[in-house]
């Protein structure tokens, strides 16, 4: 290289860095500005559209999660796709859906429908019998306080329903609560609790706290926020996963589900190993790896640590040496969704391209405004 080049060279790494010492951060967005572009998003029909911006605003400010374009319209799309926008949504048919579950579990436990019955004839707190109180109930949370009511006061209410209420989704954003009661004790809530974490997920600032929180409160590699809606419908990184389980299959030749869950989080014994765990197993050897090491590793799934470990790495090696191509690492799982309220198939996948198409229409809507 003769000298005039590298004095060229020189001269331009000089100037590039002085240009990037007199670039100033880019300063953060006002409030108030943040909350005017939420109101610009949301349906013109819907009425308080500017406290539902200042809930949706308050959520992503005390989360610490920037509410950019891309983020906003992530938060928005899954309410749309989730409530249409209704802090307690009716639930069609909900009081033969809550009869029946009742009686789904008298089942289990060998109880006579008579007995069922006779229970259901009991007053509730309120002053109405809790057939009275089924037949009437029209949402979600009007269904949870009969279920709490009815495990506290019927002495056959905890033999049917355990110590744990059968509704676990609710809100605008039809969150878990069962997510939502962990997140709070790991983290401070923000807003002054009167009742239970339950009760706050049936509100709006409560369910959009925390359904951003589960939507977008872990990180990700995705190429896409396909795969983001699909671990809101599935669990944290069951998109990474089911494409981590499709690798196993390639590499091991054992068919598998491709549903996300890595171990078996339900089984008797939390060593049980699950398909997934077992045709894991069958690479012990090129893998380096004893059975230990590989549930241990396993049981990472549900962290972002997993696609750093050895065992994620070395799977993909094995998978893309046999297949012959590199491989992806994020799809969206095959899971059938099973609930009560769902009276046709649906999927996971078609959750995450529904709530996607809402999500590619605001963004849509945000680069016209």
């Amino acid at each position: 290289m003769t000298t005039a080049r590298r004095a060229l060279i020189l001269v331009l790494v000089i100037a590039m860095i002085a240009l990037d010492g007199c670039t100033e951060p880019k300063a953060p967005r006002r409030p108030e500005d943040v909350r005017a572009q939420i109101v610009s998003l949301l349906p013109s029909r819907l009425a308080d559209r500017r406290g539902w911006a200042t809930d949706l605003y308050a959520a992503f400010a005390s989360l610490g999660i920037e509410p950019t374009t891309r983020n906003l319209c992530a938060a928005l799309a899954v309410t749309e796709q989730e409530s249409g926008f209704n802090v307690d949504p009716v639930v069609p048919g909900l009081p033969k859906i809550a009869l029946g579950e009742i009686e789904r579990r008298a089942l289990q436990h060998d109880i006579p429908a008579f007995v069922v019955r006779g229970a259901l004839q009991f007053s509730s707190p309120d002053g109405r019998s809790y057939d009275r109180r089924l037949a009437g109930v029209r949402t979600e949370q009007d269904l949870s306080r009969i279920y709490d009511d009815f495990i506290g006061s019927v002495p056959l209410g905890r033999r049917l329903l355990g110590d744990a209420n059968p509704v676990h989704t609710g809100g605008p954003m039809q969150v878990s609560i069962p997510f939502a009661e962990r997140y709070a004790r790991a983290y401070d809530y923000p807003y002054p609790v009167t009742g239970t974490i339950r009760d706050e997920v049936f509100t709006r600032r409560g369910g959009l706290y925390f359904g951003v929180a589960h939507l977008l409160g872990y990180p990700t590699s995705y190429p896409q926020a396909l795969y983001r809606f699909a671990d809101y419908n599935a669990g944290f990184y069951a998109s990474r996963n089911a494409a981590f389980q499709q690798a196993v299959g390639i590499a091991s030749g054992i068919r598998i589900p491709l549903d996300g869950d890595l171990v078996l989080y339900n089984a008797r014994r939390d060593n049980q190993p699950g398909a997934t765990e077992m045709a894991v197993r069958s690479l012990a050897a090129p893998l380096n790896m004893d059975a230990s090491q590989i549930h241990r590793a396993l049981q990472q799934g549900g962290s972002g640590k997993f696609e750093h470990s050895p065992l994620y790495a070395g799977v993909f090696i094995l998978a893309q040496r046999k297949a012959g191509r590199t491989l992806p690492r994020a799809m969206l799982p095959h899971i059938t969704l099973d609930s009560p309220k769902i009276t046709r198939k649906l999927t996971t996948q078609w959750f995450a391209t529904k709530v996607d198409q809402r999500y590619r229409k605001c963004l849509a809507g945000a680069s016209r405004g």
